[in-house]
């Protein structure tokens, strides 16, 4: 029986919040699809000696409830998930990125609880995205689980660069898992917003080779992936990009709330090289 790697296994970061929770079912899907653990972390801020005990105690408390409650929206889902779930001392962002370097991906929600709520993204969720050291899914917190084309489009960086095939290899797997159809995003700087069929399909053609159910469909980005993602009207539930575009994840997420109006942002995959 083959048993998973250390680095085989998704990681979640929970902190009792429906972003996080919400992250953790988005999360399923490729540990499952992997056949790999699902592991839950929620970090519990360290104390010095002469602090009293009453308040790591609530917060260990806390931490436990967190989890147990990730846990059973887990299974209410019905997915074939094993889950772990870890209470780690540190910092949210600091514990993730940690968790990372024996991670396949790390998925944070887009926004916690707390004094950050009200940003567009989390402090956690941004630093993770920018200094973590695997791939990291940052999931809005109104993004439902789903597939197929219904759900939008898994938009996908396309450029001549070496490193994306790692970009591009991630992004036919998630359009693929989640039976979804691409939306190749060209960002060559050239032109004036046409888009570069030849190149595209140089850059595409072994990837579709490979996943001849994923359909694909190019555009043209050359502003890049963020400004592309700002005012596109075509609908997006994933956006796969590399390292270049990671201080641009809160962009490409969007605002969340209620009384948001206009375009909606999407989860967005950070990948490294």
């Amino acid at each position: 029986m083959n048993h998973p790697q250390p680095s085989e296994r998704i990681v979640v970061g929970i902190d009792g919040s429906a972003a996080a929770i919400n992250a953790a079912k988005w999360a399923a899907a490729e540990a499952v699809s992997r056949n790999v653990p699902l592991r839950l972390v929620h970090a519990v801020p360290e104390r010095c000696a002469d602090e009293g005990t009453g308040d790591e105690s609530l917060e260990v408390q806390y931490a436990e409830t967190s989890l147990r409650d990730a846990d059973a929206a887990l299974q209410a889902t019905g997915e074939p998930v094993k889950v772990e779930c870890g209470i780690v001392r540190g910092s949210p962002e600091s514990t993730l990125i940690v968790e990372s370097r024996n991670a396949a991906m790390i998925c944070i929600g887009s926004v916690g609880i707390g004094r950050i709520a009200s940003k567009v993204l989390g402090s956690t969720a941004d630093a993770v995205a920018r200094k973590a050291h695997c791939p990291v899914a940052v999931v809005r917190t109104d993004h439902q689980p789903a597939a197929g084309s219904d759900a939008g489009w898994v938009a996908v960086v396309v450029d001549e660069a070496p490193s994306n095939d790692a970009v591009l290899e991630h992004g036919f797997r998630e359009a693929q898992l989640r039976s979804a159809p691409i939306l190749a995003m060209g960002v060559w700087r050239w032109g004036l917003g046409e888009i570069p069929y030849r190149q595209l399909e140089d850059r595409l053609g072994p990837w579709v080779a490979r996943y001849p159910q994923v359909h694909v469909m190019p555009a043209a980005a050359r502003r890049g992936a963020a400004e592309f993602l700002t005012h596109t009207q075509e609908s997006v539930q994933l956006a796969v990009v590399g390292d270049e575009d990671a201080d641009k994840v809160a962009r490409m997420v969007g605002p969340t709330g209620p009384r948001m109006a206009g375009r909606v942002g999407c989860s967005v995959l950070v990948v490294r090289h």
